[in-house]
């Protein structure tokens, strides 16, 4: 892992080279590596990287217009919202689901497939820890690139090995622990990922629109999955005012449907 990462999760204080999360007015938020000499120039003034570099965690820094600054380290839910991107990234309240149902942990080898601009790559990647590993496939070399750069800026590369290569071939590796699929025609693939998990693995995948859902229910029954799910989830925000605590006027609805199973012999 990148040296100065490491210095961001184990030192009390803000030092050079540590990627930071400065949170202002209305929970706007920048992320950027601290450089000695550097600023950050917002509509609500500058803020010298100086004035950064010693601070603890969680320190109020005014900017030279006097608006408060917060400065803490940046958690991997910020660095997805903040990922460059080029296609649609998925949601947070669907990546913590798909990390529970296909058991995304410390250790576990997974593939994902579509890999896109790597949001959920850099997830997966901080959550199979430095002993496992994750292989991301993706037949665009443009969007492999990107996710690669997402990857780095989190520092962990190291724990992901990207490949291009269209998945209809089937898959490099075997024993796999979990594959999950976002690609607009899993039902196709059922069979490459049946061939590629563990006996008893764990499967998912994402979908739009309920004709895809009922095309890979047919594929899944018949390559012997069993345990399938279907499932929807929304999230409701609430203003966290003590004094006109109430539903936000927006609420995350549709993004897709997350389909899961479990290979059978």
């Amino acid at each position: 892992m990148n040296k100065n990462i490491e210095q961001n999760h184990t030192t009390e204080i803000a030092q050079e080279g540590d990627l930071v999360l400065l949170i202002g007015q209305s929970d706007k938020y920048h992320i950027f590596p601290l450089k000695s000499g550097g600023d950050l120039q917002t509509h609500r003034g500058v803020i010298k990287h100086d004035e950064l570099i010693g601070k603890k965690w969680g320190t109020k820094i005014p900017s030279h217009k006097g608006n408060p600054f917060y400065l803490f380290k940046p958690g991997i839910e910020e660095l997805i919202q903040t990922t460059k991107r080029n296609t649609q990234i998925m949601y947070a309240k669907d990546i913590g689901y798909v990390l529970l149902k296909l058991n995304i942990i410390n250790g576990k080898h997974i593939i994902e497939a579509g890999t896109g601009s790597g949001s959920l790559t850099q997830v997966i990647a901080a959550m199979v820890g430095p002993d496992g590993h994750l292989y991301s496939y993706e037949v665009r070399p443009e969007m492999q690139n990107l996710a690669k750069k997402n990857l780095r800026r989190s520092a962990l590369e190291e724990r992901v090995t990207f490949i291009e290569k269209d998945i209809r071939n089937g898959f490099d590796q075997k024993n796999i622990d979990s594959v999950f699929l976002d690609v607009p025609n899993p039902f196709d693939l059922i069979a490459q990922v049946k061939d590629a998990l563990v006996p008893g693995g764990f499967f998912g995948t994402i979908l739009p629109t309920t004709n895809q859902v009922t095309r890979i229910l047919v594929e899944l029954r018949r390559q012997k999955f069993a345990f399938i799910e279907v499932t929807e989830i929304l999230i409701r925000h609430f203003q966290a005012e003590e004094n006109k605590f109430r539903p936000t006027d927006r609420m995350v609805a549709h993004t897709g449907y997350l389909i899961f199973g479990r290979p059978t012999n």
